[in-house]
């Protein structure tokens, strides 16, 4: 608000495009902005990388953005884009216009928009996220080792897994069935604080015993991020379900590295994938992390996806994707210095967050 305000200073109202020209200068990483001035000027803008999804629509004298497709649909929109990386929709005098304030050499889509925080409904830069998910679920399925015999079941975590665990069941014909109810009176956990994140774990799901008991249970997980859910969640399948066995297959590849681009996992120290995974990972870990991983779990067997399988999933080129946090290597500048801070500050046991650090960047 600051660095807006100030471009905005002066006498004579400075040109729209120009205050986002040089705010696109200042700025490294992800950000959209939305704002109507004094002047009845309104403008909506997308940073040149384009980490966010931001989706505009018009009918008649009508502008909408959100930052989902589905909000503009559910308002009856039919004809609905994305704004382009490095583009603003300006609405000024009545008039709607689209000026490119920046020219990026790549975009860097965040992954994780479709793998777990985007509708199912939503079409983000032309690639609906539904459609990802159940890709995902098909790749894990070509990817399947294990025997599969009629005492199988597939099983989603609710609610972003469906689509990906849907496409696996029907690629092995293997049931596919709920054995977890989700509490809906529970958030997301992903984004709470560790004082409440483990309480509020338990009582996210209830697993249906007449379900699960005496199943070789496949269960379908979006990903994992700190593992407290999925731990959790395993222990209650197997104790109070009553499942013989349990397989966990993840449609995203492990996070082993944090975020810095506006999502709340930014230290190595809560990460759970890293632990595991030594310096010359190269995008597919090794059966033996995987060994590991799944006793810290209490799971059976567990498999992600590679690194190398969310582009043809995703249905976006690899390369303009941003994989930070399952590559470590970042699109930007200040990711790469925040990244070595951590680090640091994993290797010297600092904790809080790693970009509120003094001196990082």
């Amino acid at each position: 608000m600051h660095a807006l305000a100030y471009r905005l200073r002066g006498d004579r109202p400075p040109g729209l495009r120009e205050v986002m020209a040089s705010l696109a200068r200042s700025f490294d990483g992800a950000y959209n902005i939305v704002f109507l001035d004094a002047l009845g000027r309104m403008m909506v803008a997308r940073d040149g990388l384009g980490f966010r999804p931001l989706s505009w629509a018009a009918q008649g004298r009508l502008f909408a953005a959100a930052s989902e497709s589905v909000a503009l649909s559910n308002l009856g929109f039919t004809e609905i884009h994305s704004l382009q990386p490095g583009e603003a929709a300006i609405i000024e005098k009545g008039r709607l216009r689209f000026e490119r304030f920046a020219r990026p050499r790549r975009h860097a889509h965040c992954f994780f928009e479709w793998v777990y925080f985007s509708n199912v409904a939503s079409t983000m830069d032309g690639s609906s996220v539904y459609m990802a998910r159940a890709r995902s679920g098909r790749r894990l399925a070509e990817l399947e080792d294990r025997k599969i015999d009629s005492s199988c079941i597939v099983v989603p975590v609710p609610d972003t897994a469906k689509a990906a665990a849907d496409a696996f069941a029907y690629q092995l014909g293997v049931p596919c069935v709920e054995g977890l109810i989700r509490n809906r009176y529970v958030g997301r956990t992903f984004i709470q604080p560790d004082s409440t994140r483990g309480r509020s774990a338990k009582g996210k799901y209830t697993p249906i015993p007449a379900v699960l008991d005496g199943k070789r249970v496949f269960l379908i997980e979006d990903s994992i991020v700190r593992s407290t859910t999925l731990m959790t969640l395993a222990e209650a399948i197997r104790r109070r379900g009553g499942a013989r066995e349990i397989h966990v297959r993840v449609a995203c590849p492990p996070i082993v590295s944090p975020c810095f681009y506006g999502i709340d996992m930014s230290t190595l120290g809560e990460l759970f994938a890293p632990r595991f995974i030594n310096a010359r990972y190269d995008g597919r870990p090794a059966n033996a992390a995987l060994a590991r991983m799944a006793e810290a779990l209490g799971v059976d067997s567990l498999r992600y996806l590679a690194v190398e399988d969310l582009g043809p999933c995703i249905g976006i080129d690899g390369g303009s994707l941003c994989l930070g946090c399952v590559s470590g290597k970042y699109p930007t500048v200040c990711g790469n210095q925040l990244l070595r801070a951590a680090r640091r500050n994993l290797a010297c046991g600092k904790g809080g967050r790693t970009y509120e650090s003094p001196g990082v960047v």
